[in-house]
């Protein structure tokens, strides 16, 4: 089924709402890797290296990613964190596709419309260009 299975976060409550669903397909296969994977855009590598310190930068981001993490830690559940720095959509479409995930589990930040069409969301562009199914988290 999904056993290699790749979650996007940022840290943020949609984040760990996918990593709970990402937790329930791991359990699904007594094989399952999970892959917890963070792109880091240009605008909030600049914003971190000026409001931190550069040697708290790595533990900062690592923080970000904490409470994803506690959902397979909780479980008792192996994971991999990949860090990749890139325009998030982009950076984790070309990761997934490069390294043949089962699937994807994403969380959604419910833009509106009129914000989709002009900016687009990072879910959105994973949908549109993995090369696997993609299941997005409200």
């Amino acid at each position: 089924m999904f056993s290699h299975i790749l979650i996007a976060s940022d840290g943020s409550n949609h984040a760990v709402r996918a990593a709970e669903h990402a937790l329930q397909l791991a359990q699904l296969s007594e094989d399952s890797q999970i892959t917890i994977l963070y792109a880091i855009s240009g605008s909030t590598s600049k914003s971190d290296v000026l409001s931190e310190n550069m040697a708290d930068l790595s533990t900062v981001r690592k923080g970000r990613l904490f409470s994803t993490e506690g959902v397979f830690i909780k479980a008792g559940i192996n994971y991999d964190v990949k860090v990749l720095k890139g325009d998030p959509g982009p950076a984790i479409v070309r990761h997934v596709n490069e390294n043949h995930y089962d699937v994807v589990v994403i969380g959604s930040r419910g833009l509106n419309t009129f914000q989709e069409m002009v900016l687009g969301s990072v879910s959105h562009k994973v949908a549109k260009r993995v090369q696997c199914p993609v299941l997005i988290i409200k």
